[in-house]
């Protein structure tokens, strides 16, 4: 990597010289990713790509900060940055060429799961095993939504000063003392969203060595920057948040974006800062242009006048470091123009050789299942005379109509091929029916794999370890069950830490951590500010860089100030990975229908559909909770642990294998059993549904309990239509509002399973009702499923 030649300290970065070498370095680098972008641009144009974004305009700070990024950093960014990675030679122009034609097979950021310039490094091997992170530059995976990239890159900085201050960790393979800087960048307009501030505030407060770079080109798309921010800078407006003598707080520096020499000088005073103050740097480069506009879909000529077209052509960056070279004597005219010819040249063999690779197989897919109807039709020549006539038309207008697709994708061919199945009516083409039924499951497999963990240490696989209790009936409060495993669990795990709001000092809001920051230090459980959105960062960077956190989200109405983070990142991470990326976090947090409408309710809907890539953890009582969060941290996926409101100071009796025990994820347990009717519920309602089997059994009605124990996965072996067979009734019982996830139940049951053939009676749904729960004790009792309307809707299923 390039390196700026100085003989000066650290701290004095004023006088930097320029070894001449690295400077036609940068130059060829910048180049080729200017003409990387004009491909991009074209490819697009031309039809061969759906949609691109690129640098154009943004190369020169990239190549600044290339000159200042070590082995070991990481880079948190959004939809742009080849730059650095061309730069870093973290990637070549076909990889990106790759992303950007959707090729899964060379894709090798995303396996064509992601659009183009987002960005990532493999840090798990095939196993699933974490690779050394000391050994280069650790790129995250990118997402598309704005400023969805700063509370992981927070996260990311964040596990820096964990390792830093760690006396049980040793950080091999991980962390060099906590000298590693996480890079983030930003667009200036994407700087008005909420998290951006929330991350900037947050890194002051944890003084993290966290750098953000905010790429002002003037416009978010086609708004200018006077509506955007206050006073029209970035800078400017995060000012109160600059550390003064005797303060925690930020830095902030700012350069032009045209600026070669003193972005190099700035870049390397930020990560100065950011290794030996272990403090967050925000860069504002400023006058930057994009000469290509913001992307494929439109032309920035559109909303930028004349005064502003003439300043982006004047001010391009690789024009003014063109001029920079020229005027320092570094290089001659010719020899700039040679790099030029250079980098346009190995673009284009970087094009060819992209596309070659893309459309090749393509090609020779298309050429089988051509060669295969025409070897049917010769094999069947003599059908046309005995009533084949119309199954060998079918067959010859299906080969001509495919051999004129040029390159068509492996889904075109595998619908064409199901589209002349469905033409031949039956008529016997096996060979046929095995070719779709092989090139469906490589479909799946290709960009449908990796939702969740495929290794030896999927939490699925943990298995089941049951509670191991002493002959004498021992009980205690569940809270204080919480606090004894918590302790042992700690003592255990080094790498394990819990914070959030109120976790530390006081030991969570209904002491399930009383006592522990006592024994193990603040360094390993803390407080937080009242920011969901960057706990969450924090937590997914730690998990990132090989810690286990435990982070809890007070309250399940709050984890929706965070579903941003977990919806697009953490659920996602694998599988838009494809498997090389994960973040092992656990998000613990608290929810039941009680009295009143905020911080108590089961809105459990909204996150069964969007954290497909998460465990959904929904425990009836504190021991399974814990027999929930073993089975989590001894695997490598995330999860959601939420436990019941009103559970803490139930009594339970107290296993002696706290840190042992451990529940099946996707497996449910039948708690009571009964041959009349089959009741599945989770949560707080099986409270609720044994009172009630208590009061049926009275009337002679005997009632089946099953409690689900995880909403994702849902019951893997379809245990619950199983039961259906001796009950074959039906009733499903839950605090979410009417079709919420009582629906999602409905369909996985009857129609995943097939349990709809067991039943003898409609399925009858107990749920709250569509609104919150109410204060007043009238209204507490009919905003949640009671003891006697699960009893009453029980006979009315059992006497249809």
């Amino acid at each position: 990597m390039p390196a700026i030649v100085s003989n000066q300290t650290n701290s004095d970065v004023s006088s930097v010289s320029f070894d001449r070498e690295d400077v036609l370095r940068d130059y060829y680098i910048g180049r080729l990713s200017r003409e990387l972008s004009n491909v991009i641009r074209r490819d697009v144009m031309i039809g061969r790509a759906k949609f691109g974004v690129s640098d154009d305009g943004k190369e020169l700070f990239q190549l600044a900060q290339a000159k200042a990024v070590e082995a070991g950093d990481w880079r948190s960014d959004y939809y742009r940055g080849h730059t650095l990675l061309l730069a870093t030679g973290q990637a070549k122009p076909e990889d990106i060429l790759a992303q950007l034609y959707a090729d899964a097979s060379n894709d090798p950021f995303s396996k064509g799961r992601q659009m183009s310039n987002h960005h990532a490094t493999p840090y798990l091997d095939e196993r699933g095993n974490f690779k050394n992170q000391l050994e280069a530059l650790n790129v995250s995976s990118a997402t598309s939504p704005t400023a969805g990239q700063m509370a992981r890159g927070l996260g990311l900085a964040f596990a820096s000063k964990v390792y830093r201050e760690a006396t049980q960790l040793d950080g091999k393979g991980f962390s060099d003392n906590g000298n590693e800087i996480c890079w983030t960048s930003i667009g200036d307009a994407s700087t008005s969203e909420g998290v951006f501030w929330e991350t900037m505030n947050a890194a002051g407060v944890i003084e993290a060595p966290l750098v953000v770079t905010v790429a002002d080109d003037g416009y978010g798309i086609s708004v200018p920057v006077k509506y955007q921010t206050t006073k029209a800078s970035i800078s400017a407006a995060l000012a109160g948040l600059e550390v003064e003598e005797g303060t925690n707080g930020i830095r902030i520096l700012k350069e032009k974006g045209w600026n070669y020499a003193e972005l190099c000088q700035i870049y390397a005073e930020a990560a100065r800062i950011a290794r030996e103050e272990h403090r967050a740097v925000l860069v504002h480069v400023h006058e930057l242009t994009q000469p290509n506009g913001h992307s494929t879909s439109g032309s920035h000529e559109r909303y930028k006048n004349e005064e502003r077209m003439k300043f982006e052509q004047e001010f391009d960056c690789m024009r003014q470091f063109r001029f920079w070279i020229l005027s320092q004597g570094i290089a001659e005219a010719t020899d700039l123009d040679k790099i030029e010819k250079t980098a346009k040249q190995d673009l284009k063999i970087a094009r060819d050789l992209a596309w070659e690779r893309f459309v090749t197989p393509r090609r020779t897919r298309r050429d089988e299942l051509v060669q295969l109807i025409q070897s049917f039709l010769t094999s069947h020549s003599g059908d046309q005379n005995s009533g084949g006539s119309e199954v060998f038309a079918h067959c010859e207008a299906a080969a001509k109509e495919i051999s004129r697709l040029q390159q068509p994708v492996q889904s075109e061919l595998v619908d064409a091929a199901r589209r002349l199945r469905h033409r031949l009516a039956g008529h016997p083409f096996p060979d046929l029916d095995v070719w779709i039924q092989e090139k469906r499951d490589e479909l799946v497999d290709l960009m449908g794999r990796h939702l969740l963990s495929e290794t030896a240490d999927s939490p699925i696989l943990a298995g089941e370890i049951a509670p191991a209790y002493a002959e004498e009936l021992e009980q205690q409060n569940g809270y204080e069950i919480l606090q004894d495993f918590f302790k042992q669990k700690f003592a255990s795990l080094d790498t394990l830490y819990a914070f959030g709001e109120d976790v530390g000092n006081i030991g969570d809001v209904n002491q399930g951590f009383a006592g522990v920051q006592d024994e193990f230090g603040e360094h390993r459980i803390f407080d937080t500010g009242i920011r969901e959105w960057t706990i969450l960062g924090q937590a997914q960077g730690m998990a990132m860089r090989g810690l286990r956190p435990i982070v809890e989200i007070q309250y399940l109405d709050y984890v929706y100030y965070a579903l941003p983070q977990l919806t697009d990142d953490v659920a996602t991470l694998r599988w838009r990975t494809a498997g090389m990326q994960s973040c092992p976090l656990i998000v613990r947090t608290r929810g039941h229908r009680l009295e009143g409408i905020w911080h108590s309710g089961s809105y459990i809907a909204p996150l069964i559909g969007s954290l497909r890539g998460m465990h959904l953890c929904v425990p009836r009582n504190m021991v399974q909770a814990i027999g929930m969060y073993n089975t989590l941290l001894d695997g490598d996926d995330p999860g959601l642990v939420i436990e019941v409101l009103n559970g803490y100071r139930l009594k339970e009796r107290i296993p002696h294998n706290l840190t042992e025990l451990k529940v099946p994820l996707g497996v449910p347990e039948v708690v009571r059993e009964g041959d009349d009717l089959t009741i599945v519920t989770y949560g707080a309602c099986v409270k609720v549904c044994n009172e009630a089997a208590e009061l049926l059994a009275q009337r002679g009605v005997e009632v089946e309990v099953i409690d689900v124990q995880t909403l994702l996965p849902f019951d893997l072996e379809h245990r619950i239509a199983q039961q259906l067979r001796h009950t074959n009734r039906l009733m499903i019982v839950d605090e979410d509002v009417p079709g919420g996830a009582s629906a999602y139940l409905l369909q996985q049951i009857t129609e995943q399973q097939g349990g709809f053939l067991q039943l003898d009676a409609p399925v009858k749904t107990v749920t709250a009702p569509a609104h919150r729960p109410a204060y007043a004790d009238d209204g507490n009792y009919v905003s949640k499923p009671q003891v006697m309307d699960v009893v009453d809707a029980a006979m009315e299923v059992v006497m249809f």
